[in-house]
């Protein structure tokens, strides 16, 4: 349509309409709105005939300007056009969105807390999900609730199937020992606040965890947003590569554009070997595009700026290349060892509470020393195994009984003996322990004895 006449032209296929411009006059701007998904499918002829307008159209003062919600450019065309990119609203913008939704409500806008956490709740929305999610709030409540905005925000996020917003966190409480990175983790429970930026503190970049499946890496992610007060997200790395030609590298800038407009937050990236593990490899298997993915989150580790906590988790750390483990990457990388007995015996008190027990029902020192070996996911489904068999006979679990499920359980230690010993001589001197040697916590006993 002529904006300037008001008239209109049919054109029933996309080479139609850029043959079209021609016809156009000079100073022209010509806009295609959505018209990125007719270069999807490579058309040559539809990219010859677009890059025929624009030659034409440099000439005669036509401009040519894409509308799309992502990028999608031919490899000819790629250097035809100047991107500009639009970032998600920050809190002005939607600022403005909340006080028009409650204009129309015929309401008051929100203001102090109540505005900040409306704020924060919709962050790394666009414009119309924050409509939305401030519009379902006051029908809902009658006024504006962050949590109903929260949770539109989780259920938006987790459309694209890359990011999912995980509401319940966990905290350090329901971690038994670990008592090296727990202390780490405090230490810089602030550090995202002001009063550290003033300070001259640099925003954590992140942890990495390595060790035993089992161990309490991923309850340890969930642990850290709840020390540092961020909402944590997660994202599946294996979910990033796609099938179509670019659609890999374009999940990956859409996942740092969420992330960042929702920071500052925490990026929990579970069993991230599996995403990355072949992307030495890709140049023979997938043109490379791994590789390219794997670049490029790297640098972003590297050099991002927004305060965005990454934890990653890792069972194999030797699957990734190298140039993930520099430091720089990550501020620090911790070992998950199979739990020694005073972590036992905190794990089996948690274990027991959690289910409604009470620890003085047992003989929690034996129960701790029977479990020589075993992982505190290993514990949890032996008592889980153990209220399963009393409840089936109308009873409680005793010590016999969970005894008697122990003994017909095979630990990880006994199945993968030879990965574990592996696992402990790799971390040897490159990793920093998440619980203190015993060596070191007992020289620490005589002298607080002296």
């Amino acid at each position: 349509m002529d904006t300037g006449d008001g008239q209109s032209r049919e054109a029933q296929d996309p080479i139609q309409v850029v043959s079209l411009v021609s016809d156009l006059p000079e100073n022209s701007m010509v806009i295609l709105r959505d018209f990125h998904q007719f270069l999807e499918d490579g058309n040559p002829v539809l990219t010859r005939a677009l890059k025929d307008c624009l030659r034409v159209g440099k000439t005669k003062g036509k401009a040519v300007l894409l509308l799309g919600c992502r990028q999608v450019l031919p490899a000819e065309l790629e250097r035809e056009f100047v991107v500009v990119p639009f970032a998600l609203p920050g809190k002005d913008e939607l600022g403005v969105v909340l006080d028009r939704i409650a204009s129309s409500a015929g309401q008051p806008p929100p203001d102090g807390m109540t505005r900040e956490l409306l704020l924060d709740s919709a962050t790394g929305l666009t414009t119309i999900e924050a409509e939305n999610a401030f519009a379902l709030t006051v029908v809902e409540s009658g006024g504006f609730n962050p949590s109903i905005v929260a949770r539109e925000k989780a259920n938006e996020v987790k459309k694209n199937g890359l990011l999912e917003v995980i509401a319940a966190a966990g905290s350090l409480d329901q971690i038994g020992g670990l008592d090296q990175l727990k202390q780490w983790l405090l230490q810089r429970k602030d550090a995202f606040g002001d009063e550290a930026r003033r300070y001259g503190l640099p925003s954590p970049k992140g942890l990495l965890i390595v060790g035993i499946p089992g161990t309490g890496k991923s309850l340890t992610a969930k642990a850290t947003a709840a020390v540092l007060s961020r909402p944590l997200l997660k994202l599946d790395a294996g979910r990033l590569f796609a099938g179509l030609v670019g659609q890999s590298e374009g999940n990956l800038r859409s996942v740092i554009a969420t992330v960042e407009a929702i920071a500052p937050c925490v990026l929990w990236i579970d069993e991230i070997e599996k995403g990355f593990s072949g992307s030495r490899s890709s140049g023979g298997s997938d043109g490379g595009t791994s590789s390219r993915v794997f670049g490029s989150f790297l640098s972003w580790l590297q050099e991002k700026s927004a305060p965005v906590f990454v934890v990653a988790t890792a069972n194999d750390v030797t699957q990734l290349p190298p140039e993930f483990l520099r430091k720089g990457r990550f501020d620090e990388m911790f070992f998950v060892d199979l739990p020694n007995e005073e972590e036992r015996e905190a794990i089996w008190r948690i274990q027991t509470a959690k289910y409604g027990r009470k620890a003085t029902e047992f003989d929690i020192i034996q129960l701790a020393r029977a479990t020589e070996g075993w992982t505190g996911s290993e514990i949890e489904q032996a008592f889980i195994d153990a209220l399963y068999h009393a409840f089936s006979r109308q009873e409680e679990p005793t010590d016999l009984s969970l005894m008697l499920q122990l003994s017909e359980l095979v630990p990880l230690s006994r199945l993968m003996a030879e990965q574990i010993t592996a696992l402990r001589a790799w971390a040897k001197g490159r990793a920093r322990l998440a619980t203190k040697p015993p060596a070191a916590s007992e020289k620490r006993k005589i002298l607080t004895a002296a």
